[in-house]
């Protein structure tokens, strides 16, 4: 387990561009040094945006050579505009040369897995069979909420406390919409980078604590580390708090 490192930015926007130029560097180096990349993406405001600035990001990341996940899914129709892989597509995946094969989104309410508990395992056997071959993600970006939730793990649920499964699907979500699919803190701590990207005075308090070691099941971004490297990239409103 990495001991989290901390990296503090003016504003929102030098946030986003700074967590940008993080995902072009990661990503190219791991291409350089193992051939290929894979990346595990967060949605919300600010994991949209950053995702919007990798478009314009120094660096040569080769998309054909890249594997994408999400950390979680909103289980709603397919062209929901909620769905976080639609915005991800929106905002960069469209854009890019892409290999379609590489991509890899949480199945849709209204698709072949209409049960969320199928849709959960069907994307397990995808992130299994990814790191079997590889060993691990090698980026896992995280956005986090004002209760401290990362991905679809929220305060004392179940899904924060699982310590085996990878993949869950979670149905009494307490921020709607309610049914979703979730990696688990055992597969963040399957990525060799872990990048909690976090803006906003309203996540002051959560920052704090997490960063400060506070249990996982009260405080879930407490939980989240890469294997090689944690860093929490914030505005000075999210850390605001920290000593």
């Amino acid at each position: 387990m990495s001991k989290p490192e901390i990296a503090v930015f003016a504003d929102h926007d030098e946030l986003v561009k700074a967590a940008a130029v993080r995902f072009v560097q990661v990503v190219t180096r791991a291409q350089a040094e193992r051939g290929s990349a894979s990346v595990v993406l967060t949605g919300g405001g600010t994991g949209i945006a950053l995702l919007e600035q990798v478009r314009h990001a120094p660096g040569a990341v080769d998309f054909g050579r890249l594997d994408v996940f999400w950390g979680d899914e909103r289980f709603v129709p397919a062209g929901d505009a909620e769905r976080n892989e639609l915005q991800a597509r929106e905002a960069l995946l469209d854009h890019v040369p892409v290999d379609p094969a590489r991509v890899h989104p949480v199945a849709t309410s209204d698709g072949e897995y209409p049960d969320p508990v199928e849709a959960a395992a069907e994307y397990s056997a995808a992130v299994h069979a990814h790191l079997a071959e590889h060993g691990a993600f090698d980026l896992h970006l995280l956005g986090m909420g004002g209760d401290a939730h990362v991905n679809s793990l929220f305060p004392h649920s179940a899904a924060v406390a699982e310590e085996h499964e990878l993949v869950l699907a979670v149905t009494d979500s307490p921020k709607p919409p309610p049914v979703r699919v979730t990696l688990t803190l055992p597969a963040v701590a399957r990525a060799r980078q872990v990048v909690l990207v976090v803006g906003g005075v309203g996540k002051a308090d959560a920052v704090a604590q997490a960063v400060g070691g506070a249990s996982a099941l009260e405080i879930p971004a407490a939980g989240a580390h890469g294997s090689e490297t944690t860093t929490w990239m914030l505005d000075e409103a999210a850390a605001a708090k920290l000593p």
